[in-house]
């Protein structure tokens, strides 16, 4: 399976146009349920990881009914961030669809990115007296915090753009401006360090001028509108990028799908490939779960997205890590009782809690489909028995063909 790593962007393109080619209707159903950073390492050698170190009896009867396997999200040795390894699971290279996280904030939270505009992620700040960054998220600042400052700056105009804000969530913020004669091509303001002060917005490539001017000039009158305030005084911008203009998911697949998730990123992204993204209260692994229950004759594609195993893998909470699947696998019959035809666990990425951040490590992979599935011998769901798996180290734009083929949705190839 190694040899799908190779492939040449052409050919990933011919994959999408052949698994187009090859739909079939059929009255089934998918749940893609993606735990956030599922991958990880043993706090020391030989011992196991958060998943395996976690009570996990819902997923370990399905990993021995089902199969597993290690999905690589970019290339092997390739740390990915969380759009592009979703973009992967999605069935889009990532190395063809390159899409920027600002363009993934702003549809999170409803902003429209279209042809003129550019958007960008904004983060709250704290500054010095000298202008310098102490702290790159000032203090976490709450969303109730943040909420009647982000209104203040909602009320700036620049000559020649239109620019809206909006709240992501805590100190984060969604950026887009429009306007005519704008490109993407803009640094970052944010120096990624504290105890630097933030750079200005420089075009990086001719027809970008234009938006980095109009950017500056709101960052100098959002300053000012910020001088007042005793911790979030400052503000930085990064990951300016437009609308990628993707193929769109029921195209691709003919299926109608829905997206559950709780942090509007993951929304963003669904968005983008075309996604219904469903309304729900609260933020449990039971509240999503209900969620798709509630939408079960409306779609027959869910992608359901658990964010806090990459939190406490970014804590560094190993425990913490292991509770949050714990918590999603005494939640899990809910989903089992709607009886799915398909239904794959996984993660965007690994995040182990030993490294605090995103890694290159292949990602845990559990395919449970009752009709279809050849079953490999596993007995637990966790990266050392996935290394063994049936379905072995596969590259993850390979996802969606099997879940398509578990669905029986896909026609044969050729004569």
């Amino acid at each position: 399976m190694w040899g799908l790593l190779v492939e040449s962007s052409e050919a990933d393109l011919n994959l999408q146009e052949i698994i187009r080619d090859l739909q079939r209707n059929a009255e089934t159903k998918i749940i893609l349920l993606v735990l956030d950073g599922l991958g990880g390492l043993p706090l020391k050698l030989g011992g196991p990881t958060a998943l395996e170190a976690a009570a996990t009896p819902n997923l370990d009867r399905l990993a021995q009914e089902g199969t597993t396997g290690l999905s690589v999200p970019i290339l092997p040795g390739i740390t990915p961030g969380s759009g592009p390894a979703h973009l992967a699971l999605f069935g889009y290279d990532p190395l063809v669809f390159r899409v920027g996280r600002g363009v993934l904030e702003a549809a999170g939270v409803g902003l429209p990115v279209g042809k003129g505009s550019v958007a960008a992620r904004g983060n709250f700040c704290s500054l010095d007296a000298e202008g310098r960054i102490t702290d790159r998220r000032a203090g976490r600042l709450s969303s109730e915090q943040a909420a009647p400052v982000l209104r203040r700056m909602a009320a700036l105009r620049v000559e020649g753009g239109e620019v809206q804000v909006r709240l992501v969530r805590d100190y984060r913020f969604a950026f887009v401006i429009r306007g005519s004669g704008l490109g993407a091509a803009v640094s970052d303001t944010d120096p990624q360090t504290e105890g630097a002060r933030p750079l200005p917005a420089a075009a990086q490539a001719p027809g970008s001028e234009q938006t980095a001017k109009l950017v500056n000039e709101w960052i100098g009158q959002a300053m000012a509108v910020l001088g007042d305030q005793p911790v979030a005084n400052g503000l930085t911008l990064r990951g300016f990028s437009t609308d990628p203009e993707l193929p769109q998911f029921s195209e691709l697949y003919g299926l109608t799908p829905a997206c559950v998730a709780v942090y509007p990123m993951y929304r963003g992204v669904s968005r983008l490939v075309g996604m219904d993204v469903i309304e729900f209260e609260g933020e449990r692994p039971e509240d999503e779960f209900a969620a798709v229950r509630a939408n079960w004759s409306e779609y027959d594609f869910f992608f359901v997205h658990i964010k806090a195993t990459d939190s406490r893998g970014e804590d560094g909470d190993f425990e913490g890590k292991a509770a949050v699947i714990e918590a999603v696998d005494r939640a899990l019959p809910g989903l089992l009782e709607l009886k799915p035809t398909v239904l794959a666990v996984t993660g965007d990425h690994s995040t182990p809690a030993r490294l605090k951040t995103h890694s290159w490590h292949p990602v845990p992979f559990l395919l449970w489909a009752p009709e279809t599935v050849r079953q490999d011998g596993s007995r637990a769901f966790g990266e050392t028995a996935c290394a063994h798996g049936g379905l072995g180290t596969f590259q993850a734009i390979s996802v969606m063909p099997q879940l398509l083929a578990h669905a029986q949705r896909l026609d044969k190839f050729g004569a």
